[in-house]
Parts: C-alpha cells; structure tokens; sequence
C-alpha cells in the first residue's frame, strides 16, 4: 500500500493525465480542491465567488465523456485536443482540471462578476470572456471568482466586498495585488490555475507574495475582448496571463489562452509553441542581471536571496553576467513619468464604466475607496502635453531594455524592493519604487515572477525573468531552468500545505 500526493497538490498537468487515464475522475479532483477551498478559505479570503454546484456538474459531465469510450493515449497535454475512441467526443488538454479566474476581466456568463467593487456586489457577466472560453474548450471546470482590490487598482489585494486576501506562506502578510486571489488560490492548493491581469505587476506581484509562478505574456499575445472599450487597455498595455505552481503549467496555460481574437484589435497572430521552449537547454542561455535597474531601491535581505537563486542558472550551464540598464533616469523621474500614464489609464476606465454602467465612481465615495478616488482625480489634472512629455521617458526605457535584450536572451532583476507587506498594509497608489515590474508594462515585453527563496524573516521573494518580445518562450525556457535546479515545491512546502485537507489517496 503506498501514499500518493494529495490531489491538490498536483499540477494541473499531472491531473489532467491522470483523469485522461481515468486513474482518477474529474469529480474527484473538482471535489477534492473544492474541500480544499472549503478548509483554507476562511482564513486566506482567496475566492468572492465559489460556484461548486456547477463545477461538479461540469466535472459529471467530462467524467461522462470518458466514460462512453476509453480516451486515446497520448503523450499529455502538449498533442492538444483528442477525442475518445467511440464517441469522437473531444478531450481537451485541460479536461476536468479545476482552475479559477480572476474577478477583473475573467467573465463568465450567469456568474457574479464585482470587479473588486462593493458597487458591482450583485452583478451578474451577461457573457464569457475569449480566453475563459479557450480555456474551458480545452475541457478546464471553473471553481469561483478571485479576490482583488476594486477595479484592479493597486498592488495589494483588499475590498469592500470580501475583504483582505492573505498570503498561504504567511497569512500575516498580504498577497499583492490585483491578482492576489488568484495567487494564494493557487499557493494554497485551492487550484493549479487561475487567470490573472497586469496593468503594472499585477500578476507578477501577488506571485511574489505568495510564492507562486506568474506570467505576464508579451502584450498582444493573449486576446482581451474587454468591452465598452476595444482600445483602452494599450494605454498601460494591460495583459491577461496566469498565475501557476509550475512552469510547465504556465505553458500549459498560455498555449490554450494565446492567439489572435477578431474583437481585440492589438492582438496579434503569433505562433507560439510553449512547450518546445521547456526542452530548450539552459547552456544556450545568456542571462543579464540588474540589481535594481538602476533606480529601485531594493532592500538587502531582497538583493541577497536573489542573488543567490542566480546561482540555479549558473548550475544549470547558462551564463550570467550583471549589466546596466542605462535609460539614464532616477527613480523619483521615472516616477513622475509613470504616474501621467497609469491614473490616466484608471481614469478611462472609470469614464467607461460612466458610459456603460452609468456609474460615476466619484458620486460614491462611501463604495469606493479613498486610493481608486485619489488615483481618479490624479489623473484628471494631467492632459495630453503631460502625456507627450512622459513618452521620451517610457522610450529610453524601452532603447535600454531593447539594448540588453539585443545581446542576453533574458533580463533578470527582483520583482519587488521590499517583501513582508502587511495583511491590511498599503504600500501607497504612487509607490513605484516599490514594484519592479511595471516598466515591463510601459515596455510590452514578456515578463514572469519565479520564486526565488525566502528571507530570513520567513518572506517569500521573487525573481523577474524578462524576454524579447514575442519570445515568451525563452522566458519559460530560463524559468523552468531556474525550477529544476532550485523545486519550490520544496522550498515553499506547496505539497505540505495542500496535503492537510485530507483528500489523500491509496
């Protein structure tokens, strides 16, 4: 008699493999991470909406399919879409994998959508987004909706509609925003996937906050059908991607999420082949490492663990070597070149949703909170010559990022300057030397935070691994090095975590 793993502590390409085997069932799985959800949400507030009812009646209906003919083998979920020897029904590469969707952007027609907002408590998406659509075409089941700050405005997560969403590895601390819920989803075994969006980090903050793996793609590369407006996100080049335990999940992810849509006009028919980029040798790799991109005031204890993960690609056979990232401009300049940009993009959205929803979020400020407010009315006072001056700024850092990129295949730097933010702590709406991540957003570049390690207080930390544009798979390619020679699986205890629910197997 031997122990398996508990079913949440598998990757979603270990579930979907063994359900395509009928090793296990969709129902077991669904059911387990939903008992899953049940014994560690209370606490983490990860989930606004859990729709267990119908993700069982999903998971029947994907056991149905296997069950009226035996599925073809095949060599996982990198041969796509099969279909079972007798029915010709379809299996997709997520079939029966439970994954979550971030409360911004993850609608899902007939189930409640806030946006963060105590405003939108009740509101229900009349329609289903392209890349929750992929998603579930690829056989994946939805469990709920994630937490985030109203509006994804801010890098920590904590509304008036759930409230505060913690991190797994210290429930002391929060789990960054706007894609927090779906992070500690995922740290905390809740789901192996869960969608996100970044506008400024927001993927790859909560995935340093909580440990886990995420990936903003190349702008452009996953369609956003967002509606009223088709255009508004390439003001701060918003990017949906995913928030994963594994690297080969995140392939997993964005080979169903990528490709071009009709109803998003900047998105971009790319071919992209993630899981040829897991193969690629580590020794092929010239890695680039900036400390702090020369303007970020990164602390120690931050500096210290990273630098030690740069270690794993060195052992891996890649070279790495430090350089400098010379777009010329302190931080409290780059600073004042941000902020135009970013509260003006929120202040679209806010006259969007004016337009739409016939919603002024200024006439509410009982409902909305003082920094959405703050950020609004910033972004009133600056027009379109403030705008202008912040472009020479936002291109040399793009010439300096292209500079470093011309000659390493990746740029490594921290994702955040300090960790250990507070459960109910707001670092601040215009604390951009906090994130190291959102030039990569003014830039459209592919970038991705792994788990690097933690400090001596116990705090997780990431790293930021940058790529050319449209090469996000040689940033999957240095991560997945970056997983091998250092599994934080391991060094974060996921498995330890996910297994205390019970649902372990014989």
């Amino acid at each position: 008699m031997s122990h398996e793993r508990p079913l949440t502590a598998l990757s979603a390409t270990e579930l979907a493999d063994r359900i395509r085997r009928r090793e296990i069932t969709a129902t077991e799985a669904v059911d387990a991470h939903l008992e899953r959800i049940r014994e560690r949400d209370a606490e983490i507030n990860a989930f606004v909406t859990v729709t267990g009812e119908r993700a069982l009646e999903a998971a029947a209906a994907a056991d149905r399919v296997l069950e009226r003919g035996e599925a073809r083998r095949a060599s996982g979920p990198r041969a796509g879409s099969e279909a079972t020897r007798e029915t010709g029904e379809a299996v997709g590469p997520l079939h029966g994998v439970p994954i979550a969707l971030k409360d911004l952007g993850g609608l899902k027609e007939g189930v409640r959508h806030t946006f963060g907002s105590a405003l939108f408590a009740d509101h229900v998406a009349d329609r289903t987004a392209t890349i929750v659509e992929r998603l579930e075409d690829a056989g994946a089941i939805v469990l709920g909706k994630t937490n985030t700050p109203a509006f994804g405005h801010k890098g920590t997560t904590v509304n008036d509609v759930v409230g505060p969403t913690a991190s797994p590895i210290d429930t002391d601390l929060n789990a960054g925003g706007s894609s927090g819920g779906s992070a500690a989803a995922v740290a905390a075994g809740m789901v192996p996937i869960a969608t996100g969006s970044d506008a400024g980090g927001s993927i790859r903050i909560p995935a340093a906050c909580c440990g886990v793996y995420g990936l903003k793609p190349t702008f452009g590369l996953v369609p956003d059908d967002g509606r009223p407006s088709a255009f508004g996100r390439s003001t701060h080049n918003v990017t949906k991607g995913s928030l994963t335990r594994s690297v080969e999940d995140a392939a997993l992810a964005l080979s169903m999420m990528a490709g071009p849509d009709p109803a998003d006009p900047r998105s971009v028919p790319v071919d992209v082949d993630p899981f040829a980029a897991l193969e690629r040798p580590a020794s092929e790799l010239r890695i680039a490492y900036s400390p702090d991109l020369e303007a970020f005031p990164v602390e120690d204890d931050v500096r210290a663990v990273v630098e030690d993960a740069l270690g794993a690609f060195e052992a891996a056979g890649a070279t790495v070597e430090e350089v400098r990232v010379d777009h010329g401009y302190s931080m409290g300049e780059l600073g004042e070149a941000v902020e135009p940009t970013f509260t003006t993009a929120m202040l679209r959205a806010a006259t969007m949703l004016e337009e739409s929803a016939g919603i002024d979020l200024r006439e509410h400020e009982d409902e909305v909170p003082d920094s959405l407010l703050e950020m609004i009315r910033t972004g009133e006072g600056y027009g379109p010559a403030d705008l202008a001056r912040t472009e020479p700024v936002r291109t040399d850092v793009f010439d300096a990022v292209q500079d470093v990129l011309g000659e390493y295949d990746v740029l490594v730097t921290p994702t955040l300057s300090r960790v250990g933010v507070g459960l109910r702590e707001d670092p601040g709406v215009d604390a951009w030397d906090w994130s190291l991540a959102w030039p990569f957003n003014w830039t459209g570049h592919p970038a991705a935070s792994a788990p690097a390690g933690l400090t001596e207080r116990g705090h997780p930390v990431g790293i930021q691994l940058v790529g050319r544009r449209f090469e996000d798979g040689t940033v999957l390619a240095a991560s997945a090095a970056l997983e091998r020679e250092r599994p934080w699986d391991r060094l974060y205890g996921f498995e330890g975590r996910a297994g205390e629910g019970g649902d372990e197997r014989e």
